[in-house]
């Protein structure tokens, strides 16, 4: 059975270039990190040093199947990235554009209960702690404003 190379591999809905390394290139999933990409090729039986272009149909199910159902494949929990969800309670990790929507939604609800991170977004400064006084100036003047220019009009001589 003769494997075809593929040059774009899609897999959870992302297509990934098939010239680069299974641990890289899966890397590149919003919200997969080297770490747990590398479990879970470890979990699929598959080398870190195979290309994404060369994995057959199988492969990919399989990696599919796994990042779709890390807690049935005992991934630790230090792994994921959402532990004790507040909605559910349960250990999460998501991928994609389930990941954006919910930090989307973190972000409103602490908006609606008027945290102080929520208050930041709000205003859009910085959240974390950095400093402000000298960084993060887009889109305003920094220094001093300088005077409109008047030219001088020629007075007018008396007769």
């Amino acid at each position: 059975m003769t494997e075809e190379y593929r040059h774009i591999v899609r897999i959870i809905g992302t297509d990934l270039d098939g010239s680069g390394k299974l641990e890289y290139g899966l890397s590149k999933i919003r919200g997969l990190g080297i770490n747990l990409s590398k479990a879970v090729i470890k979990k699929a039986n598959l080398s870190g040093d195979l290309r994404v272009g060369n994995l057959t149909e199988l492969d990919v199910q399989k990696i599919e199947d796994i990042l779709k159902n890390l807690k049935k494949y005992e991934i630790p929990g230090w792994l994921l990235d959402r532990p004790k969800d507040l909605e559910t309670g349960e250990d999460l990790h998501l991928m994609g554009p389930d990941l954006t929507l919910r930090t989307k939604s973190d972000i409103d609800n602490m908006k609606q209960i008027r945290s102080w991170k929520g208050t930041r977004h709000s205003l859009g400064l910085k959240v974390r702690g950095q400093r402000t006084k000298t960084s993060g100036r887009t889109g305003r003047a920094v220094g001093v404003k300088k005077k409109a220019i008047i030219e001088a009009q020629p007075k007018e001589e008396k007769k």
